[in-house]
Order: C-alpha cells, then structure tokens, then sequence
C-alpha cells in the first residue's frame, strides 16, 4: 500500500500538477523522454486532454489517424464534467493497491490496464452518441493492443484497477460498480446467446483473482471476493469470498 503522499497527487485538484511535475522531471532524468512527453502532457491544456493525447497515439491505424480519436475523445471530454474525477479514481486505486505504481505518471504512461479503461470510456460514450462503428473500432483497437476485449455497451464505474489486464473480457450486458479489482485473464460473460440481459453485475468493492470465470446474469455482492481459477454461476452475497469450479462460498 502506498503512502499518503502518494494517493493524494491523484485527487482531481492535485493530479494535474502532480502528472506535469512528474512529466518536468522524467524529461530532465532522461531528454529521449522530452519530445514524447512535451506533445503528450506539457502542451495539454489539462488531464483529459493529455489523455486524449495519449491514447489517441495508441489507438491510431493507416485509414483512422489519431486525430480521430483525439476529437472523439475530446467531446467526450465536453460532454463528462466528471471525467477528471473518474480519471482520478481510477489512478488513485492503482496507487493504493499496486506496488509497482511509484507515482501517478507510470500508470498514466505505461499501465495497459489503465489506457484499456479509459479507451472503454471513450468507446462507451461514442455507443450512447451515435458512433457506433466508432465505438466498436476502439474496442477492437483495444483488443489487438493490450490483450482487453471490453464491450462498448459495457457500463464500468470508477476507481477500477485491471491489474495486468491481459484476457479480461466484459461483455454487452455487463455492470461494473465502483472499486473493483480485476487481475489478468477475468471473464464477466453471458450463457446463453439471446440478445437479453445476460452478463454479471459485480458491485463495489469486488476483488476477482486471476483466471477467474463469471457466468451469466448473476450478482457479485459488494466487497465480495472471487478466488483465482474459479467459475461463477451463481450469485455471490455480499462480503463473501467464493472458491472452485463450479465456485461454492467458503
């Protein structure tokens, strides 16, 4: 767990100047870094562009240039008033709960279980505004990049940490509340085919281990616990921790 001084550079208020701070002197550490983080984070205007910035870097191909995404993003930006807060959330449990997250930069610039949550943000909003085929490129761009395959109709909250993030899988249906902590090879999916509500609903405070499996239109009660390897088909209650294939509480 990190120290206090660490989760503070992520409030909303602090994390802006933390991240340039941060930026300033990874660029006089090492001067490879300057162009890269002048362009991404020293020209921005503020988070969410720099952001925008960043993933749209990523998320680029020949026939979609990153100016695409960076616009997308952009509205997204203007239509969210609380997207910095979320952004903060988010960074802020990587603090709290990943060792290896030193500052708030290294997630920012290096976490794909980061980028691949705000790239749902982005793909989510383009869902609900008309962009469908949009929203379902960035989703396939997020896969072929960080190994992540999250539905754009997906509904996610904040304070989220893909810990590794390779193999996870969320699909349509599925709800996501708050501080929730996937480690890598997670699947929330559906069992059966019909276009009904059939994906998980994992409240807040949910910790779900590696490899885990959560079938179907089940409830994962708040502050549960899912063991790594397990397969879920039942609901969980909760405050429980749920172990095996099938998973039984224990």
């Amino acid at each position: 767990m990190k120290q206090e001084h660490a989760l503070s550079a992520a409030t909303p208020q602090d994390l802006w100047p933390a991240l340039r701070g941060a930026a300033e002197k990874l660029c006089a550490d090492d001067a490879s870094f300057a162009p890269w983080l002048r362009e991404t984070i020293l020209d921005a205007a503020h988070v969410g562009d720099a952001l925008g910035r960043l993933l749209s870097q990523k998320l680029q191909t020949l026939h979609f240039p990153a100016a695409v995404f960076r616009d997308a993003y952009a509205a997204l930006t203007i239509r969210d008033a609380d997207l910095p807060r979320k952004i903060a959330h988010d960074l802020q449990t990587v603090l709290h709960n990943d060792p290896a997250a030193c500052d708030a930069l290294r997630p920012f610039l290096f976490f794909k279980g980061f980028h691949a949550l705000q790239c749902h943000r982005l793909a989510h909003d383009l869902w609900h505004h008309g962009r469908r085929p949009l929203a379902l490129l960035v989703q396939n761009r997020v896969s072929d990049l960080f190994a992540v395959d999250i539905h754009p109709a997906a509904r996610i909250g904040s304070g989220i940490m893909f810990d590794h993030a390779t193999g996870i899988v969320i699909g349509e249906t599925a709800m996501v509340e708050d501080e929730v902590l996937f480690w890598h090879g997670v699947t929330l999916g559906g069992r059966a085919f019909a276009p009904e509500d059939r994906h998980p609903k994992v409240r807040k405070g949910v910790q779900i281990g590696a490899g885990a499996t959560i079938l179907g239109n089940i409830e994962i009660g708040a502050g549960a616990k899912i063991a790594a390897g397990s397969i879920v088909v039942k609901s969980v209650p909760a405050g429980a921790t749920a172990a095996g294939t099938p998973a039984k509480i224990i």
